[in-house]
């Protein structure tokens, strides 16, 4: 066996080469089943793995973890959305998964999240949100400036701080994770556990070094043991002990690497953008997204303003919006991943998002989205208008959520939605899947005697409420464009609705124009019903729509 690759130094190779963790199954892969959280899990997995088939489905995970088979389905399909391979997107490829994949999912959820930092004044600011308390009628009397002050009490961590978090997870647990995979051979002490290259490819659901995952190198053309191997003579086992060995190595290398990077200030920066520019550009300005070189762009505090991106102007594959208010927010492009975070009195509209997308601690805001999945997280007074081929899951304290058909449209957005495997055909919209109150995997202490209480789900819109909308500077199509119209179905009664409301229209349009009045009289007419339609703009919330109108 070839001997271990040194072990770089902080200044050779670039960071870009380091050891990094997925973090798509800690962003979006943890569920809130404590059922799936172990206080030992290493031999509560070796266990379930000698009792799993190679293939596992969701009876043979329900029977073996005796939990719903809705819960199993659910593990499942969550697993094949944070998967580091790519699948292809059929219903059966997320209802089947390695059991290998699974027993490093399941060990995962164990995970704790990192702490929101605190605000450098946070006796100044109250902290209402999110709380306990956060729907006892205090946040309605606030003004947006005052909402945008409180929601900032606790800012999301930045990206490098998440991603040192992950490492020293990794790097705690990496022995129990490769004990899971290791194969017993003849032998005594640290010899007698060993990987396969198979086995060790597994490794990639976690770990990556730059972005060879994204460029579709696996993971043991990247290390020492199997890299250059004859795929005519696979490469023999390789002692678990090396492995974990180099991999500690690896990681201690990008620990330091990063504690160069993060900000020493005590709170750090004022808003949650990385500060380690050279990992993801810092989003500085709140108009412009900030592409990351893991994919991930950034769109931070904007407020009282309106922003329309196009996939031209995306470089990342990703997208994170945060803490933005009182504003319109277009991202019309094919994406991977997307997160909502900290946004109030707003409206949101996603291109397609191939993934999975969190919607988390929002309150007030519309978010219009085309997705494989969704998750929606402690949110407050917010409608989702959902185009979703899986059950939208429903966890922690929410408070008057409502749910609605997909009601939009753009040029491109069935060719987007093809470019990232979302079926028109199907949407799930309407059956949401509620979980707990509690995140097992929050850090923060919560109530007692609610760990089973299950979040407060959401409502269907009424019918009579739902209607279209239009995204400023796309109401035509291009020529060769696909999209001329909601490629979503609507269900009957919400079609319906929309038809009777359209020929109310039609006729009291048809009425106005049989008066005979004088010029004087229609122009007063004229005069009130706009007052009538300023009026309704300003109350519903819908002035927000004409912001894309207006000149930047």
């Amino acid at each position: 066996m070839a001997d271990p690759a040194p072990i770089p130094t902080h200044t050779d190779p670039p960071p870009a080469n380091l050891l990094r963790p997925r973090r798509e199954p800690f962003e979006y892969g943890l569920l809130s089943i404590p059922k799936l959280v172990f206080t030992d899990p290493t031999p509560t997995l070796s266990s379930l793995r000698s009792s799993l088939p190679r293939l596992v489905d969701p009876s043979s995970v329900a029977d073996s973890l005796q939990m719903p088979l809705d819960h199993a389905s659910l593990l499942l399909q969550t697993l094949a959305s944070v998967h580091h391979l790519p699948r292809t997107d059929d219903d059966a490829s997320s209802s089947v998964a390695d059991v290998y994949d699974l027993l490093l999912f399941l060990y995962i959820q164990s995970y704790k999240k990192l702490l929101p930092r605190s605000h450098k004044d946070s006796v100044a600011v109250a902290d209402v949100w999110p709380s306990t308390s956060a729907f006892d009628g205090y946040l309605s009397a606030l003004s947006p400036l005052q909402l945008a002050r409180s929601n900032s009490r606790r800012f999301m961590p930045s990206q490098a701080d998440e991603e040192a978090h992950q490492l020293s997870y990794l790097q705690k647990h990496m022995g129990n994770m490769i004990s899971l995979l290791a194969e017993p051979v003849d032998g005594e002490g640290e010899e007698a556990l060993v990987l396969s290259l198979e086995r060790f490819e597994h490794l990639g659901f976690l770990i990556q070094f730059g972005d060879k995952v994204q460029e579709g190198i696996p993971l043991g053309q990247t290390s020492p043991f199997f890299a250059n191997s004859d795929p005519d003579m696979p490469p023999a086992p390789v002692p678990a002990s090396q492995v974990l060995d180099w991999i500690l190595q690896n990681i201690a290398v990008s620990l330091e690497a990063l504690s160069e990077r993060i900000s020493p200030k005590e709170n750090g920066p004022a808003n949650g953008s990385d500060p380690d520019v050279a990992m993801a550009d810092a989003c500085t300005t709140s108009a412009k997204p900030s592409p990351s070189s893991r994919g991930v762009c950034f769109i931070e505090g904007i407020s009282k303003q309106s922003l329309m991106k196009q996939a031209t102007d995306l470089k990342g594959s990703s997208i994170k919006v945060l803490n933005c208010h009182d504003s319109a927010i277009y991202i019309l492009a094919p994406l991977r991943y997307a997160t909502i975070y900290g946004c109030s009195d707003a409206t949101i509209v996603l291109g397609a998002v191939g993934k999975a997308v969190r919607i988390e601690h929002c309150e007030r805001v519309h978010v219009i989205v085309a997705a494989k999945r969704a998750c929606i997280a402690s949110c407050r007074e917010c409608v989702f208008f959902l185009g979703v081929n899986q059950r939208p899951l429903i966890v922690g304290d929410n408070h008057k959520l409502q749910v609605a058909p997909y009601n939009t449209f753009y040029p491109q957005l069935e060719e987007h939605m093809t470019e990232v495997g979302i079926k028109a055909s199907v949407n799930k919209w309407d059956e949401p899947l509620t979980l707990g109150v509690v995140d097992p995997h929050d850090s923060l202490s919560h109530p007692a005697g609610v760990s089973d209480v299950l979040a407060e789900s959401a409502s269907l819109i009424d019918p009579d409420q739902f209607t279209n909308f239009l995204i400023p500077n796309s109401l035509g199509c291009a020529p060769g464009c696909s999209t001329e119209g909601n490629p979503f179905p609507l269900p009957v009664n919400y079609k319906t609705s929309q038809q009777r409301r359209q020929n109310s229209i039609g006729e009291i349009k048809q009425m106005l124009r049989g008066l005979m009045l004088e010029d004087s009289k229609k122009r007063e007419l004229a005069s009130a019903l706009h007052v009538y339609f300023k009026d309704w703009l300003n109350s519903s919330g819908n002035i927000r729509q004409l912001y894309c109108l207006q000149s930047d």
